[in-house]
C-alpha cells in the first residue's frame, strides 16, 4: 500500500463570513500528480496554504509527512517545493544566478548546487541561456524556471498552483510535457491546482473535485471519467434525421452542425448498436461508429451541474 503524504480531516478556513474551505477530508498516496480541480473561487490555493502552514485552519486538521500543518509547519515546508500565485525570482538575476541563490538558501553544497542546477536547466531546455538576465524572458521560460527552482532542492513533495494561467497554448502544452518528464525523473508527488480540465487529464493520476469549499468527488482519474453521465457515439455518414434522433428514450441530446458526423449523448446503460440499427431503417447511410470516451471535463461537468440543481 503507497504510503500517505498529505492527509486532511474536516479542514475547513473562514475569512469572516466567508467559508472558502468547507470540511475537506482526502488523501494523497505517494508518486502520484493529484489533481485539486474546481473553478475559479473555490478554494484551491486557500487549500494549498493551509497545507503549507501559511494558513491556520479554522477547523479540523492537515497531515503532511505525519507533520501537523499548525505545529510542525517548518518540518513540512523543508521537504516540500512549492509555485504559487507569484514565480518567486529576481528578474534583473540570471538563470544561473536565482538557482544559485535559492541553492544557498537551501544549503545546498557547491559542487552538488552546481551539479544541480545544470541537471535542471538541461532537462529544462534551458542550459545554453543560464547567463541570460530573465527580465526579458516570456512568461513560459519564466515558469520553467520557477519549476527548476521548486525542483532544486530534491523536494518529495511539489505544490503547484496553476501553472499554466495565462500562457499561450504552446507554451502551456510545452511546460506540461516538461512537468510530466520531470515528475517521472525526480520521482515526486505533485499536488496540482488547476481550473484547466485538459491540463488534468494529461498529468493527473488522481483528482479531487471543490466548489464553494466543498469536496464534491475524489479518485483515480479513470474511475472519475467512468462515472459520468451516459455513453458517447460518434457517427459519420449522410441522410440523419435529427428531430426523430432526439425523440428516442436512450437519446439525451443530438450535436450535429450539417456536417458528416453527428455526437449522440446517450443514457446511462443505452447500447450503440441497436440504434444504429434504427438510424440505418430509418433512412441514414452509415460509414463509421465510434464510441466516445468519457472525459475528465465530462464528469467536472455534470458535477457542477449537479451541484447547481441541489444548490
Amino acid at each position: 500500500m503507497s504510503e500517505i503524504i498529505i492527509r486532511t480531516e474536516n479542514l475547513s478556513r473562514e475569512f469572516g463570513a466567508v467559508r472558502a474551505v468547507d470540511q475537506l477530508s482526502f488523501e494523497v498516496p505517494a508518486g502520484v500528480v493529484f489533481g485539486f480541480l474546481g473553478p475559479n473561487g473555490s478554494g484551491k490555493t486557500t487549500t494549498i496554504r493551509l497545507l503549507l502552514g501559511l494558513l491556520e485552519p479554522s477547523a479540523g486538521r492537515a497531515e503532511i509527512f505525519g507533520f501537523d500543518t499548525r505545529t510542525q509547519a517548518d518540518r513540512i515546508r523543508e521537504r516540500c517545493g512549492a509555485l504559487l500565485e507569484h514565480h518567486g525570482l529576481y528578474e534583473r538575476m540570471s538563470a544561473e544566478a536565482n538557482l544559485d541563490y535559492y541553492g544557498r538558501i537551501n544549503h545546498l553544497p557547491g559542487a552538488e548546487r552546481q551539479a544541480r542546477i545544470k541537471e535542471l536547466l538541461d532537462h529544462l531546455g534551458l542550459w545554453e541561456r543560464r547567463k541570460e538576465g530573465i527580465g526579458g524572458w516570456s512568461k513560459g521560460m519564466k515558469q520553467k524556471l520557477a519549476v527548476a527552482r521548486a525542483l532544486l532542492h530534491r523536494p518529495a513533495l511539489l505544490f503547484l498552483d496553476e501553472p499554466t494561467s495565462g500562457f499561450d497554448p504552446v507554451a502551456a502544452v510545452e511546460l506540461r510535457r516538461d512537468l510530466a518528464r520531470m515528475v517521472e525523473q525526480e520521482g515526486v508527488t505533485v499536488f496540482l491546482t488547476t481550473h484547466n480540465l485538459a491540463e488534468a487529464e494529461k498529468l493527473c493520476g488522481q483528482a479531487a473535485v471543490i466548489r464553494e469549499g466543498r469536496l464534491l468527488a475524489v479518485g483515480d482519474t479513470d474511475e472519475l471519467r467512468a462515472r459520468s453521465a451516459g455513453p458517447r457515439a460518434e457517427i459519420r455518414g449522410r441522410g440523419f434525421d435529427t428531430a426523430a434522433l432526439q425523440a428516442r428514450p436512450e437519446v439525451v441530446a443530438v450535436h450535429y452542425n450539417g456536417g458528416d458526423t453527428i455526437r449522440l449523448d446517450l443514457r446511462p446503460g443505452a447500447e450503440v448498436a441497436p440504434l444504429v440499427s434504427w438510424m440505418v431503417g430509418a433512412g441514414a447511410q452509415i460509414e463509421e461508429v465510434r464510441r466516445v470516451q468519457n472525459s475528465l471535463e465530462d464528469f467536472f461537468l455534470s458535477l457542477m451541474e449537479a451541484s447547481d440543481v441541489v444548490g
